[in-house]
């Protein structure tokens, strides 16, 4: 299945969730998931199922004075 991340297509098995993209980028926390540009909580990414051309936003936090 395809799906976008941070604007870069990925190929992924159906039936993945928000865990498979973050292990896939390997993504170091801390950092916030959209989805469709939906906040989707960290106690879900485990369980949240991907579709086809779902659009995922992988946001760091910016620090700074």
């Amino acid at each position: 299945m395809r799906v976008i991340v941070n604007q870069i297509e990925h190929e992924l098995p159906t039936q993945s969730v928000i865990s498979d993209v973050l292990s896939l980028i390997d993504a170091k926390p801390p950092y916030a998931v959209a989805v469709n540009l939906n906040f989707v909580p960290k106690t879900q990414h485990g369980e949240f199922l991907l579709n086809e051309n779902d659009e995922i936003e992988i946001i760091a936090p910016v620090t700074g004075g």
